[in-house]
């Protein structure tokens, strides 16, 4: 039986300046996304960083305290490689985030104060495909930013953002999805690919407790080796995929 042909992925969309990137963990945009938005800074657009944690469980031989901090420098460092000067924190429990109005709001109130046109934020959904579970606070991080883009643009959802000076952002025309299993548009990584691997690597004590193997090599492996993939739906191109959602 013949397979069928992999639907080719669109380009995504160049009218924007402004993105934000809204994510659970430290290392989450990492593991694929950062080489777009190597280009895309690249290219002079503005690109900020907000995560709903400080990843401060993310290492089993690390104690939280200790974790954290460590966690949020690798952050800092790991977006500036690819040109990114804003990381925010949200400080929601790192393993245990909640779906619901509190993280909704949180992320809206980010929005508002950034006011992207692009919201990039990673797969919502249970699995990575198949049977690879996905992590709890991917899904909630994921779906709330997802909901979040239109909570930002009405005054009456929380309107305790308008005592706070954050008036409604309606200007998010489109939400990002990186990771998902369903994806439809692609970003070319060629020209951020090697800053990407650099900044993968800037989370060095979390691959170290993750992975034996070096992790020049883990990083480059797994990063060229997705991108390659991608790009077999992508003109030959090595990519990064998204699931775009339209506003």
């Amino acid at each position: 039986m013949t397979e069928p042909t992999p639907t080719q992925l669109l380009p995504m969309p160049e009218d924007w300046e402004r993105a934000l990137a809204v994510v659970a963990h430290p290392d989450d945009l990492e593991y694929g996304c950062s080489a777009a938005i190597a280009a895309w800074t690249d290219g002079g657009r503005e690109v900020a960083y907000v995560l709903a944690t400080r990843g401060e469980a993310g290492i089993d031989t690390l104690e939280p305290d200790k974790c954290g901090p460590l966690r949020e420098r690798e952050q800092r460092a790991s977006a500036a490689v690819v040109g990114v000067s804003t990381v925010e924190f949200l400080d929601h429990k790192d393993g245990v985030i909640e779906y619901g109005p509190a993280l909704r709001r949180d992320i809206a109130a980010a929005i508002r104060r950034h006011r992207p046109e692009l919201l990039i934020t990673l797969n919502h959904r249970d699995t990575w495909g198949g049977v690879a579970w996905n992590t709890p606070d991917h899904v909630a991080v994921g779906r709330a930013t997802l909901d979040a883009a239109a909570d930002a643009g009405n005054r009456w959802i929380f309107p305790e953002l308008l005592e706070q000076g954050l008036e409604p952002w309606n200007g998010v025309r489109w939400v990002a999805v990186a990771g998902s299993s369903t994806p439809t548009h692609a970003a070319d990584a060629s020209a951020g690919l090697e800053r990407a691997v650099r900044s993968l690597l800037e989370h060095r004590t979390y691959i170290e407790a993750l992975t034996s193997e070096d992790p020049e090599t883990y990083a480059r492996g797994f990063l060229m080796g997705n991108a390659t993939a991608t790009g077999e739906r992508f003109g030959g191109k090595p990519a990064v995929t998204f699931e775009l959602f339209s506003r």
